[in-house]
């Protein structure tokens, strides 16, 4: 019979390595996320201590990102994750998801294609499909509002340039930023994906409306294609 492994409790630990604590301390960026996660899940459960579980959670699901894509029942049949750590865990990453939401309130200001990124990065690496969206930035370069255009494989025989500019051209918008999102998490652009670019450039100029960048979201990565001049 195989002996069972011991495992130490999170209030055996030292009070040093305790999560609480080193958060109390230091701060929250030195937390790694199992033990960000083991904050919200408080306890574990036999032969697991709260960190280990959220260990166990994130390797299941891929990362926080996958936990966010995660239903609610697919995340309670993971040994130890009842109504109240399952809802714990959902209401954290909602919170996050919505504190992503306000930030367009507040009109903000892109002056990189990382501020640009940074908005949208949250909700497009959680997608299961591709989509494109258009983000509309007044002349200050402003955000106005971000539509989602399109939905499936990004490619030049299936968008549409004027679906694209549609909405630019009622709201009288002189620039947008163009965005998609790879599933995969890989987001090194296609050749289908220059190709678009190069398109919407070209559309862009007859229009008067300028496209600014065209963003592939990735997880927790993005490239710029107009920083790689592919398609400008």
């Amino acid at each position: 019979m195989k002996e069972r492994e011991f495992t130490y409790r999170i209030a055996d630990m030292a009070e040093s390595e305790r999560p609480r604590e080193r958060l109390a301390k230091y701060g929250t960026q030195v937390l790694t996320n199992a033990e960000l996660m083991a904050i919200l899940l408080r306890t574990g459960v036999e032969g697991k201590n709260a960190v280990e579980l959220g260990r166990e959670l994130l390797s299941d699901f891929g990362g926080i990102r996958g936990l966010h894509r995660a239903s609610f029942d697919e995340i309670m049949r993971v040994g130890g994750m009842g109504l109240a750590k399952t809802a714990q865990i959902k209401a954290a990453l909602e919170l996050g998801h919505r504190m992503a939401e306000e930030s367009h309130e507040e009109l903000p200001t892109v002056h990189s294609p990382a501020d640009a990124a940074n908005l949208m990065m949250h909700k497009m690496m959680a997608l299961e499909q591709e989509e494109l969206h258009v983000m509309l930035l007044d002349t200050r370069n402003q955000v106005l509002d971000t539509e989602q255009i399109y939905r499936g494989s990004v490619n030049s025989s299936q968008v549409h340039v004027g679906e694209l500019f549609k909405t630019a051209i009622r709201r009288n918008t002189p620039n947008i930023i163009i965005l998609h999102n790879h599933p995969s998490g890989d987001p090194e652009p296609s050749p289908d994906d220059v190709a678009v670019t190069r398109a919407f450039v070209e559309a862009g100029k007859l229009l008067d409306i300028k496209v600014l960048d065209h963003l592939i979201i990735g997880n927790g990565r993005f490239v710029s294609l107009k920083e790689r001049r592919m398609g400008f």
